[in-house]
């Protein structure tokens, strides 16, 4: 019973301490808050010392060093250049190979163009079948119409939007599997950049995998990640869990991986929102001790009224903080949260201030 009274006693004293440290206005005043701008004069400085004059500058003959000019090639294909080699793909004039595909379907071609377009042809056509004076390879495991836009991009290196888009992953196989770099960039551009969905996404992660595409690969698992419940019920997603187990564990470690991430971000994020809130209240308690804000400040200064804002984010909280502490009725250790929020400012300012002697932040000391 003794120590319930010391406390209200205790708690009543440092009310009225904390209240009499402060003039708690019912109008609004004009913060005291300009601080002087420390100018350093340089003159002084520059007449005392005695800096030798610095060299000058070199002249034009010193600089310049004529280095002898690289010749560099040009190049300019025209319409009719490649309206040239479709027309010899499509004519067929003096074709020595035949290409079989899939459906037994035959395209016509010229050995020279295949050999020299991709190695891999180069050596099926030195084992290649001869019947008639025509060598004849096989394409098989694509369409017909893959295989005719396969060829046709060896001579003129032009497609058609359509089948591209049709046949895209084929084409990336095909183009992996022959050994042709431009065809494979160009598949691999147009499906990071346009052609790559929900939908197809597992496919595409599997044979960039396949194919040696590194880049998007990543943007599979990126696309695969950010949309998992979409594609987990793809029946791609069902084909490759029966298929390829192990990609399917790697893409759920990734899944789960990328919510820890996502979930130790916005932790960070929300810590540092509180450190900033945290900092915030401190400037304004120490502005509204020291200077004095609109209404409230401390005995010993003359507030003005005036109706300009204040410069402290917090200041208006910290001030209602201020306000509902001095004249609190409960008195109580834990029984106002808004007086315990208060003492906690006050403790934590405690804590960091280096000049409590001189502080004017109540109980500081």
């Amino acid at each position: 019973m003794a120590q319930t009274d010391f406390d209200s006693s205790w708690a009543t004293t440092t009310g009225e301490f904390f209240k009499d440290s402060f003039i708690l206005q019912g109008q609004e005043g004009n913060p005291a808050d300009i601080l002087p701008v420390l100018e350093v004069s340089t003159s002084s400085l520059c007449q005392k010392s005695n800096i030798p004059k610095p060299p000058p500058f070199p002249r034009a003959s010193f600089g310049r060093v004529n280095f002898p000019k690289r010749v560099k090639g040009c190049s300019y294909v025209s319409k009719e250049t490649k309206d040239m080699w479709e027309n010899l793909f499509k004519e067929a004039y003096g074709a020595d190979v035949h290409v079989l595909t899939e459906v037994k379907a035959i395209i016509p071609a010229h050995s020279n163009v295949l050999g020299m377009a991709s190695p891999v042809l180069r050596n099926l056509l030195q084992q290649a079948k001869v019947k008639d004076g025509v060598q004849y390879i096989k394409i098989p495991g694509v369409p017909s119409e893959a295989v005719y836009a396969f060829i046709r991009f060896l001579y003129s290196s032009c497609y058609e939007q359509e089948e591209m888009k049709k046949f895209v992953l084929h084409l990336l196989v095909l183009s992996h599997s022959f050994s042709l770099p431009s065809l494979k960039r160009v598949c691999i551009n147009l499906l990071e950049q346009a052609w790559l969905t929900t939908e197809n996404a597992i496919d595409v992660l599997q044979l960039a995998r396949k194919c040696d595409a590194p880049r998007l690969s990543l943007i599979c698992v990126r696309l695969i990640v950010k949309n998992f419940k979409t594609i987990s019920a793809t029946e791609g997603w069902k084909v490759m869990k029966r298929t390829d187990p192990a990609l399917e564990q790697e893409l759920l470690e990734a899944v789960v991986e990328a919510d820890s991430k996502k979930q130790e971000r916005l932790k960070k994020i929300e810590e540092k929102k509180m450190y900033l809130q945290l900092n915030q209240a401190m400037e304004a308690l120490l502005h509204i001790c020291k200077d004095g804000c609109r209404t409230i400040g401390p005995r010993d200064k003359v507030l003005k009224g005036s109706q300009v804002a204040c410069g402290f984010p917090a200041c208006k909280g910290v001030e209602t903080l201020v306000r509902h502490f001095s004249s609190c009725k409960i008195r109580v250790p834990g029984g106002c949260i808004h007086c315990k929020r208060m003492w906690q400012l006050l403790e934590l300012h405690s804590r960091i201030c280096n000049q409590p002697d001189f502080c004017k932040v109540p109980l500081c000391r």
